[in-house]
């Protein structure tokens, strides 16, 4: 899988409009990796140290507890 590209990341949210820094790195994925699905999601973010806290924040512990929170925002 890709490393996550936080330099990116942050072009990205400058044009977002979003506070909410999980949802931004969750369309970022979307729209610059092209996935849609929570699990791929998920298994990107878990893997990169930044993204593991934006879930343990939220206390988002698997890919179940993601698309909850997708659906949620």
């Amino acid at each position: 899988m890709a490393a996550f590209d936080w330099d990116e990341y942050k072009e990205f949210k400058k044009f977002s409009g979003k506070e909410d820094k999980l949802q931004v790195a969750i369309d970022f994925v979307k729209s610059y990796y092209n996935m849609s699905g929570p699990r791929e999601i998920y298994n990107m973010l878990a893997e990169d140290d930044i993204g593991q806290l934006l879930l343990n924040k939220r206390d988002i512990t698997d890919a179940e507890g993601l698309e909850d929170f997708m659906f949620q925002s």
